[in-house]
């Protein structure tokens, strides 16, 4: 389940525009598929990583990588993830996505040294 600092975050983001968007992504995105258990959170992550860089949906991938780490996604996993899509989704998508996963590494090596 997203942390309550996300789900803020989400209702902050969309909430105002559209209301019932940010109550169906908690209660059908965060409160069911997210927490069924057929695929665990950490299957149903590289699926929606892998998902989102073949799709070119780039602005949600860095909270998905986080996310995906967050939920047991090691950093060689992304790269090894970002590097095959290349051949299926396309360079320029894998590309954008290798520049975003770093930008993610890089953030979560900052925090963990205190910078």
């Amino acid at each position: 389940m997203p942390s309550k600092e996300l789900r803020d975050s989400l209702r902050g983001i969309f909430g105002d525009v559209a209301p019932k968007l940010a109550e169906l992504t908690e209660t059908v995105v965060f409160d069911d598929v997210w927490e069924r258990k057929a695929l665990s959170k950490r299957d149903r992550s590289v699926v929606t990583v892998s998902a989102l860089i073949a799709m070119g949906r780039l602005e949600q991938l860095p909270a998905h990588m986080g996310r995906a780490l967050d939920n047991g996604v090691t950093q060689a996993e992304i790269e090894e993830i970002v590097t095959h899509l290349a051949i299926y989704a396309g360079f320029p998508c894998a590309i954008s996505a290798a520049r975003i996963a770093n930008e993610v590494f890089q953030e979560r090596a900052a925090k963990r040294s205190g910078g």
